[in-house]
């Protein structure tokens, strides 16, 4: 009989984990740098520099969202006036030829949104909840409107603009092209992504969970919830602040847009969509809100109404968000029963395909008549030109949209069943407790 001591065990479960962890960190450094060799297109580039940017101000809203359970709506602020001290710093430093390297502006900004969120924070984290989402409401619409008033800095509706290539050349490269802007955005959102995740492993992270569970147990034992939310406020503000410096930099302009609500609103589905109880969540939806955006853009005039309801569906139905989504099929996964569930879930596509088919045409049919339907009615939509002036075009949008829900609604039964039934086998089996 051989007896197996814990002690191995146990350090042989973590020298796994640690190459897990490790591996991974390797895996998506990897990702990054071979990802223009794959897609060297300047319309690749661009995507994945944005979604490098979006992902950095995803992180940190959810500094504030996910973490600290602050809700914020004008998040935007520390964004857009990183952009705007960027984009004047790179001005002033270019025109006074100083010897500073376009890769140190972006710390710039994020210096510019710390020193704003130390200005406006400790005003604003006295109270958390309703009270707090109030608060940075107004701040945005005061600070948003301020760029129509104080023109000499903000530009008016024009903005600043600037020339990125102007300021002192570093490693051979000079800023000019696109590929040199993604590696300096990849630098910094794998920057940007060690930091964070090192902040939600500190202790002070842990507090911002506790302030975030229960503020009135984190005063009793002896620590302020103000001063820990305060805190984790200029940490989501230096973060916003770089990324709006790369956005600036990125686009060689900053105007109002970066300060406005729909910026801080970006980030809110970004951080909710990809799921804000754990660290890949924002990742996730930054990633998707930025291609969806770019796609969704070309495809239809009305892109945003289906940001709406792809957000409305993701609180209802998963309010975990996609990542936590996939992350519950974990515990299947290692029992052996996600193929019972795959099943199911192929059994659901087709009518839920049929029923969102059926939704989008309607959606688009009601934009198309909202807008020019007397001059051109005719409407291109999955590859087919239909008439939006005849009945027939109605008619198969509610008979998709009618007939797709009533499949849809009986096929998800079944998944419910078969859901149900793999997390008895996994809990059977020790993977659920």
């Amino acid at each position: 009989m051989t007896i197996v001591t814990p002690l191995p065990l146990r350090a042989s479960s973590t020298r796994r984990d640690a190459l897990r962890f490790y591996g991974t960190w390797l895996a998506v450094i990897l990702v990054i740098l071979i990802l223009p060799r794959v897609f060297s297109s300047g319309g690749s580039l661009t995507t994945f520099s944005l979604a490098g940017i979006s992902i950095i101000f995803a992180l940190s809203y959810n500094i504030l969202l996910g973490q600290t359970g602050l809700l914020s709506f004008g998040h935007a602020v520390y964004y857009g006036l990183g952009g705007f001290l960027a984009v004047h710093a790179i001005n002033f430093l270019g025109a006074a030829k100083w010897p500073v390297p376009l890769p140190v502006v972006p710390l710039i900004g994020g210096f510019a949104g710390l020193a704003f969120a130390l200005l406006l924070g400790w005003v604003s984290t006295r109270r958390g909840g309703t009270a707090f989402a109030m608060i940075s409401l107004g701040v945005g619409e005061l600070v948003a409107s301020s760029t129509l008033i104080l023109r000499s800095f903000f530009g008016g509706e024009a903005g600043i603009t600037t020339n990125r290539t102007k300021l002192l050349h570093s490693f051979g490269f000079s800023f000019g092209l696109q590929i040199q802007i993604y590696y300096l955005v990849a630098a910094w959102t794998i920057i940007a992504l060690v930091a964070m995740y090192a902040l939600t492993r500190t202790p002070f992270g842990r507090m911002c969970n506790a302030v975030r569970d229960n503020p009135e147990r984190v005063q009793f034992i002896g620590f302020d919830p103000h001063v820990i939310r305060f805190i984790a406020f200029t940490f989501a503000g230096f973060f916003a602040g770089s990324a709006g410096a790369l956005s600036a930099i990125n686009f060689e302009i900053a105007n109002s847009a970066y300060l406005g609500a729909q910026q801080s609103g970006l980030a809110l589905f970004a951080a909710y969509i990809g799921g804000i109880g754990v660290f890949i969540g924002p990742i996730v939806g930054a990633i998707f809100i930025t291609y969806l955006s770019l796609v969704l853009s070309d495809l239809s005039s009305v892109w945003q109404l289906y940001f709406g309801l792809i957000f409305i569906a993701v609180v209802a139905f998963a309010p975990e968000g996609i990542a936590g989504l996939l992350l519950r099929h974990r515990p299947i996964w290692r029992a052996g029963e996600i193929m019972r569930v795959l099943r199911a879930y192929l059994v659901a596509a087709p009518p839920t395909a049929m029923m969102l088919t059926g939704l989008v045409l309607g959606v688009e049919i009601v934009a198309r008549h909202a807008v020019d339907s007397r001059d051109n009615p005719m409407m291109h939509l999955f590859g087919l030109s239909m008439d939006t002036s005849g009945p027939l075009s109605w008619a198969i949008a509610a008979v998709l949209t009618l007939g797709g829900f009533a499949i849809a609604r009986v096929t998800w039964t079944g998944v419910a069943r078969a859901w149900d039934d793999a997390m008895t086998a996994a809990r059977a089996e020790g993977y659920l407790t």
